[in-house]
C-alpha cells in the first residue's frame, strides 16, 4: 500500500487532491462524510455513514437497476458502494440477461405474413455473410425496459463505426418471437438486394473493367491482323494460256527464259523463306514460274 500526502482541495471543493511523493502521481478522494469522520478518527460515525449508504441502495434495488441495463460500475459510482459488493447482488441478474439474449437468438422474427421459419440468429448470420461482416465478433445483450418487455441488442463493428440494432423479445412457444425496434434491426431482417455493399463493390468494379478491356482487345487484335494479311505480297496473276506451241528453232530462247525464271523463282523462294511464318495455314500454294513454264507441279 502506497502512502499519499494531501495536496489540497479541488477547484469544486468536493474532492481532496493527494499526491504520491515518489513519482508525483496525483489522486482525488471525495470529500464526503466518511472522509471527514475518518480524518477525525470518529469510528462510530464512520460505521453509521456506511450503514446509511448501504440502506440507500438495497440489494433488490441493485438487481432492479442491473436488470434495467445498468452496469456494475455505474451503480458503484452512483451509490458509492465498492464494485465487489455490487457484483455480489448483480451476478444472478447478469446471468439472467445473458440467458434472455441467447433465447432471443432462437426466436422467430415477425414479418407481414407471420413469424419467419428461420430464427433471428440464422437471419442475422446470413445478412452478415452477404455483407462480409464477422458474425462471431458481434455481441448480444438484453435488458428489461420500463414497460416490462425484454429488449435485445446486437452490437458489431463495421470499419470504424460501431452499429447497434434492437428488437423486442416476446418469450413463448417454439422459441418466441422478436420484432424490430429501429432501422438497423429491420435492415438486418430484410436487407435490400439493390444496396451496394462496401465489401463487394470494389471486386465487382474490377471484374467489370477487366471484361471491358477484354472486349476492347478483341477488335484491336482483328484490325492488327488485317493489315498484316494485306501487306503480304500478292502473287502475280498467271495466265496459264501459253499461246500457240513454239517452234523447234526457238528452243535456245526458251532455255534462256527458263534459266531466268529459275533464278527469279529461287529469289522468290529465298525471300519467302526469310519472311516470318504467319499464323494462317489455309493460304493456297502459289506455283513458281518454273512450274508454270514447264507445265509441272512441284510436290511441296
Amino acid at each position: 500500500m502506497r502512502a499519499l500526502r494531501v495536496v489540497g482541495l479541488d477547484e469544486d471543493g468536493e474532492s481532496v487532491i493527494c499526491e504520491d511523493p515518489e513519482n508525483g502521481e496525483r489522486f482525488t478522494v471525495p470529500a464526503d462524510e466518511r472522509l471527514r469522520a475518518a480524518a477525525r478518527g470518529d469510528l462510530t460515525r464512520l460505521g453509521q455513514v456506511q450503514i446509511e449508504m448501504e440502506a440507500q441502495m438495497r440489494p433488490r434495488e441493485i438487481q432492479s437497476r442491473i436488470r434495467s441495463g445498468a452496469s456494475v460500475a455505474q451503480i458503484a459510482e452512483a451509490s458509492g458502494i465498492p464494485e465487489h459488493r455490487v457484483e455480489r447482488y448483480a451476478y444472478p441478474v447478469l446471468l439472467e440477461r445473458a440467458q434472455i439474449a441467447e433465447m432471443a437468438q432462437r426466436a422467430h422474427p415477425v414479418r407481414e405474413d407471420g413469424p419467419d421459419v428461420q430464427t433471428l440468429g440464422e437471419v442475422v448470420a446470413h445478412t452478415f455473410g452477404m455483407r462480409g461482416h464477422e458474425y462471431s465478433e458481434a455481441n448480444w445483450g438484453s435488458w428489461r425496459g420500463e414497460d416490462g418487455k425484454w429488449v435485445v441488442q446486437l452490437t458489431w463493428q463495421a470499419g470504424r463505426s460501431e452499429n447497434r440494432a434492437h428488437w423486442v423479445f416476446h418469450p413463448g412457444a417454439h422459441g418466441g418471437t422478436v420484432a424490430a425496434l429501429d432501422d438497423h434491426a429491420a435492415d438486418l431482417l430484410d436487407p435490400s438486394p439493390n444496396r451496394p455493399l462496401r465489401t463487394v463493390r470494389p471486386v465487382t468494379e474490377l471484374a467489370r473493367e477487366a471484361l471491358q478491356l477484354d472486349q476492347q482487345a478483341q477488335p484491336v487484335q482483328e484490325r492488327m491482323e488485317e493489315p498484316v494479311a494485306a501487306a503480304r505480297p500478292e502473287a502475280p496473276s498467271l495466265d496459264l494460256d501459253t499461246g500457240p506451241p513454239t517452234e523447234p528453232a526457238e528452243e535456245p530462247v526458251a532455255e534462256e527464259s527458263a534459266e531466268g525464271a529459275t533464278a527469279e523463282a529461287a529469289e522468290d523462294d529465298a525471300q519467302r523463306k526469310a519472311e516470318p511464318r504467319r499464323g494462317r495455314k489455309s493460304h493456297p500454294i502459289v506455283p513458281s514460274w518454273e512450274d508454270v513454264l514447264l507445265g509441272v507441279r512441284s510436290h511441296r
